[in-house]
């Protein structure tokens, strides 16, 4: 069900607890009344033992409850204490990753409980006489101390990647007098009780209701069905949209409800949003970093590059869950905001549900993953191997260093081989899907700079500082608009900057006094580096004629590993009659700008100009400006009003956003705008 405004006061939203044992015959607790719990006694082996056989359990089995999203504890010593026995039976170590305090009482209301093998030591921290014991290791709880005063689990992750012990007996923690005391009482017991909860969410109502059973995977994520909304949300919803309503005038959002009429999914774009659609929705990055790593707030963003190189909010959306439904509900709201338009290409994490929505929604788009969003999954995927080192050094080699498709190959098998790693899961499913994200595989599809196919780079998620993984749903709707008037603040002064500055010229190449008059500043200075790297090239020679195409041969001095150079060498096609030149380091598809290798047949071939179709309009000082909209192509009667108002608002909102700048911005602005409308009114005059 898909509605713009929704009953902001019946919602509410409930989530699971789900209890399952860790061996092949697993058990299953009937749904608790409110208020039971489930009693789990922990003997002096460490091993915990069901008693309440009301709820399904057999008396007495020497089985326990494996930690899940939902569980709730009356104290976070009865958490802490239960991660203990889990692990213990398990056979691994407990340590305390983060906590989280009350400013004033410094009351600990948030922690992260994870495996003493979680993350790396830093450099200078390193014992070189002990062995190194961290592998990165996955496996953590989230906890959190609820309205309800109990501490209930929000994110689970039950994978390890290394080898577990038989049984552990020891975890890392620092413990406070509190705890230390209630560890010696209970030691000198025969039972400790540790209360599981049942989690209640109450709504904004203050009505709350009975979870249902869910499991913490993206397989089966279609369970969730509903956001799940805490105390004050609705409210916080219903007052941003309607306080956007009233002060931005072409703000656009869709709601989805369920059959029961919970809110589901929602969807918003703010006019600036949809007005740098029309400018830089060709190549977007969709970000559900927030969404797949289980923060607070479910958060997708839609991510661009504007004409400086600067990440622009394209629209946002909330998502009960990961799921080809959710997904699909959201593309197609997006693209309703933009009239009907589809990006060239999008980026995603490696996510096998958002593969099918948007083959669904986006059939004619490209769908690349983010190269720095699986390297940053290496640590953590490959960090329990024997020979991690080396293997993530000749996985670096085979992506960044190849230039040809056997030479990626050739080096894949090599580590594969070498390693014998060819069973890897994680590994085997990368090599299957190498099309979408190694460079060598996707050289064709233009990223406007945003493929990142250089060692070190990263993408930075649009609201960073200004979310964190406890950040409360009505908190980040305050934090929203102040990052947004950021983001917006310093395109403008860039702009400002672009117009007012002329660039210093650091070489005597015609290319670049001529981009230098064109480009941003912020674009120019990335091409520049590339004209100043040309003197590192040499040795350019033909190595093939066909006809007017010839393929060229650009030797490189390239800085290596050691800060030592090597020489590599680089193949260009060049033909002066189509005025074409490729690199096959494909830089103008990755980032927008030619290459130094490209940039030496030009120079070889005495071109003193660049060819006008590698100089982009989305990197030029005025594109704002001149740029309209590809969907208005008809003449001018033929032309929707709507379309008239939103490029009409688009040269507006230009206006407005330089204007904010300063006093004398705004003056100047302002007088700019009434003498237009006062030109308008004179054409209604002469038309009477």
């Amino acid at each position: 069900m898909m509605a713009e405004v929704g009953d902001h006061n019946s919602n509410t939203t409930t989530c699971a607890a789900v209890l399952n044992s860790m061996e092949e015959t697993a058990f299953c607790c009937e749904q608790l009344p409110e208020g039971e719990c489930i009693e789990a006694q922990k003997e002096e082996d460490g091993s915990l033992v069901e008693l309440d056989c009301r709820n399904g359990f057999s008396e007495g089995r020497k089985e326990f409850v494996t930690p899940a999203v939902g569980m709730e504890f009356e104290s976070y010593d009865d958490a802490y204490n239960y991660y203990i026995c889990y692990a213990k039976e398990v056979g691994f170590r407990v340590r305390v990753k983060n906590s989280w305090f009350k400013r004033n009482s410094r009351e600990k209301y948030g922690a992260v409980l994870c495996c003493s093998s979680q993350g790396f030591k830093r450099i200078k921290d390193v014992n070189h006489m002990r062995k190194e014991t961290r592998t990165g290791c996955p496996a953590m709880i989230r906890m959190r101390l609820m309205d309800s005063q109990r501490w209930r689990i929000l994110e689970v992750t039950l994978e390890h990647n290394h080898m577990l012990g038989s049984k552990i007996h020891k975890s890392v923690k620092k413990m406070g007098t509190g705890t230390k005391k209630k560890s010696l009482l209970s030691s000198n017991a025969e039972v400790h009780t540790v209360k599981l909860y049942r989690a209640l969410v109450i709504d904004a109502g203050g009505n709350s209701s009975a979870i249902s059973n869910a499991r913490e995977d993206r397989t089966l994520s279609e369970f969730c069905n509903r956001l799940n909304l805490k105390r004050g949300d609705t409210q916080a919803i219903y007052n941003y949209l309607c306080r956007m309503q009233l002060t931005n005038p072409n703000f656009f959002y869709l709601m989805d409800f369920n059959d029961e009429g919970h809110l589901r999914n929602a969807f918003w774009a703010d006019s600036r949003s949809r007005a740098a659609c029309g400018y830089f929705g060709d190549v977007i990055y969709f970000d559900n970093t927030y969404l797949s790593s289980k923060y607070e707030i479910p958060l997708v963003a839609f991510v661009g590059i504007n004409h400086h190189g600067q990440s622009v909010l394209l629209g946002c959306g909330l998502l009960a869950g990961e799921t080809i439904e959710s997904y699909v509900w959201l593309f197609r709201a997006w693209i309703t905001s933009l009239s009907g338009c589809s990006p060239q290409t999008i980026i995603t994490d490696k996510c096998k549900v958002l593969q099918s929505a948007i083959a669904e929604v986006f059939p004619q788009s490209l769908h690349r993953f983010g190269l720095p969003l699986i390297m940053k999954k290496v640590p953590e995927k490959l960090g329990g191997l024997r020979n991690y080192d080396m293997i993530r050094k000749e996985l670096i080699k085979a992506i960044y260093e190849t230039l040809k498709m056997n030479e990626f190959e050739s080096a894949w098998a090599f580590m594969v081989q070498r390693f014998g790693v060819g069973d890897h899961e994680w590994l085997c499913s990368l090599y299957e899907d190498r099309n979408c994200w190694a460079p060598v595989y996707v050289k064709d599809t233009f990223f406007a700079g945003m493929s990142a196919t250089r060692p070190g780079e990263s993408f930075t998620p649009f609201f960073d500082r200004f979310v964190h993984k406890q950040t409360p749903l009505k908190e980040f709707l305050d934090k929203y608009e102040l990052a947004l008037h950021k983001k917006h603040k310093e395109e403008a002064l860039a702009d400002i900057e672009s117009r007012s500055s002329t660039p210093l010229l650091k070489t005597r190449c015609s290319f670049e006094l001529q981009l230098s008059r064109m480009y941003t500043r912020q674009m120019f200075l990335k091409f520049q580096f590339e004209v100043e790297e040309m003197y590192s090239c040499f040795g350019t020679t033909q190595l093939h004629v066909d006809g007017p195409v010839i393929i060229f041969l650009v030797k490189e001095r390239v800085l290596c590993e050691g800060n030592r150079r090597e020489i590599r060498d680089f193949e260009v096609l060049y033909s002066r009659t189509a005025g074409e030149v490729r690199c096959i380091c494909s830089c103008f598809n990755f980032y927008g700008y030619l290459c130094r290798h490209a940039l030496c047949v030009l120079n070889f071939n005495g071109v003193e100009e660049i060819p006008s179709r590698y100089i982009l309009s989305r990197w030029k000082k005025d594109y704002k400006r001149l740029h309209i909209p590809d969907h208005n192509t008809g003449v001018p009667d033929d032309i929707d009003h709507s379309q008239w108002s939103n490029q009409l608002f688009r040269s507006a909102l230009q206006v407005v956003e330089e204007g904010t700048v300063s006093v004398d911005h705004y003056n100047v602005a302002l007088h700019a705008i009434e003498e237009s409308l006062n030109k308008v009114h004179d054409v209604e005059y002469r038309q009477i």
